[in-house]
């Protein structure tokens, strides 16, 4: 009996720890504010879009690098097709003459 517990334990050890993959919340599946408060209480999240779509969004620029800025977002909902859910992260244009004397 023993040995068998040990062959079992053995036989879990070394099979790899499975994980299973969330599925993102999708934004046509809310309504606009339910999608809203998801981003603003998340902070960032990433949210289905459509079929095969997808996107990072986020509350405020605290959530982006530092080399980065905000713009906003809008993204269709079950009750509304260009609700502000939030905001992505984007590059900041470049200062041409940051450096110009």
């Amino acid at each position: 009996m023993m040995s068998r517990v040990f062959k079992l334990a053995a036989v879990l050890a070394c099979v790899p720890e499975l994980t299973l993959a969330q599925p993102r919340p999708s934004t046509l599946a809310m309504s606009c504010q339910q999608a809203r408060a998801l981003v603003a209480s998340r902070g960032a999240i990433v949210l289905s879009t459509g079929r095969y779509t997808y996107d990072r969004f986020v509350a405020h620029v605290g959530f982006c690098e530092i080399e980065q800025t905000t713009e906003p977002a809008f993204e269709p909902t079950a009750d509304h097709p260009q609700c502000p859910i939030g905001n992505r992260c984007r590059s900041r244009p470049p200062r041409d003459n940051f450096f110009r004397w």
